[in-house]
């Protein structure tokens, strides 16, 4: 072959390899466009799709804040400006007459479902909600409106591991979903939390008493009488849950979706898994007369805390 045409065959393949050069980068250029495109196309429906959650919440929706706002009047007898920045959450009104005789400036209202009692001075509220999963997300949302600094629910609870006493508290880092009405905040599969500073102030002031805690996952459930289902019962030990009681999932998931920083303190009331450990009336009387006094003024003691430090609890933001 003369030099000329060897010459001319490099030159024609560098023709072709150029060619190719060229051709890929006008493809890359083309898929890096639709890849682009593409992103923004899914970001768009990722922002939509926070928009229309955004709008099921109270936090984003004017007219459901606005219901909501003179639902939590009507329910609690408490004008929105009574309600403190810190809020105890409780089921049993002996806790609201608690709360009023250690704080004698005390507002108290009864409202259509609620009860509730501020104190200006403490800048703390109470309110007695009722039991069950059901009105604990009730309240969960309506709290919105108030847009509380933190919020303390001060609940009773059955023991279900061996070491756990009477009168024994527990901080719950989780609580296992078994009820039924968080299922329309949130996927089954997220976990019912709470808000992590919040506990932390409550475990300090109990450090600071002197009093033992215990710290770990609980069971809510909305079955009322699952101490007389066996099979209930074994799926809490293989859950190897702390204690079950009726509110505390919904309480945290609801207010999660509403942005309330919430935190649980649980008093263990009674043993359903051991034999004549189901709390009576008689037992039950003897939980108030002994722990319960102790359990709010710690709920107190915390949230007046909170809001004497000044320091800043924050929410995700989703």
């Amino acid at each position: 072959m003369s030099v000329v045409k060897k010459v001319a065959k490099k030159v024609a393949l560098k023709k072709v390899a150029l060619k190719k050069v060229v051709a890929k980068k006008s493809r890359d250029k083309t898929i890096a466009s639709h890849s682009a495109k593409k992103r923004i196309e899914v970001l768009k429906e990722i922002e939509d799709l926070k928009e229309k959650l955004r709008a099921r919440r109270i936090h984003g929706n004017e007219d459901k804040k606005k219901i909501a706002r003179d639902m939590l009047e009507r329910y609690t007898g408490h004008d929105i400006k009574d309600f403190q920045k810190q809020i105890i959450l409780t089921n049993f009104h002996y806790y609201v007459e608690r709360f009023n005789a250690l704080l004698p400036d005390s507002h108290y209202t009864q409202g259509s479902a609620f009860k509730a009692s501020s104190s200006a001075k403490a800048q703390v509220t109470i309110i007695e909600f009722g039991v069950g999963s059901a009105m604990a997300a009730l309240i969960g949302e309506l709290l919105a409106v108030v847009e509380p600094k933190a919020v303390l629910f001060l609940g009773l609870a059955g023991g279900v591991h061996p070491s756990l006493e009477v009168g024994d508290f527990v901080l719950p880092i989780a609580s296992i979903r078994g009820e039924g009405v968080t299922q329309h905040f949130l996927p089954e599969q997220v976990p019912a939390l709470p808000t992590f500073k919040v506990q932390k102030f409550v475990s300090q002031i109990l450090v600071e008493h002197g009093l033992e805690y215990r710290t770990g996952t609980i069971h809510s459930t909305d079955y009322r009488f699952w101490e007389f289902d066996d099979r209930f019962k074994l799926n809490l030990l293989e859950q190897r849950v702390l204690a079950v009681e009726m509110e505390t999932a919904a309480l945290f998931v609801s207010c999660f979706v509403s942005k309330v920083n919430i935190g649980a303190l649980l008093l263990i009331s009674d043993h359903p898994l051991k034999r004549g450990g189901i709390k009576t009336k008689k037992s039950a009387k003897a939980v108030f007369r002994k722990f319960t006094d102790i359990h709010i003024e710690l709920g107190i003691e915390a949230m007046a805390d909170i809001a004497e430090r000044g320091e800043a609890i924050r929410h995700y933001q989703w």
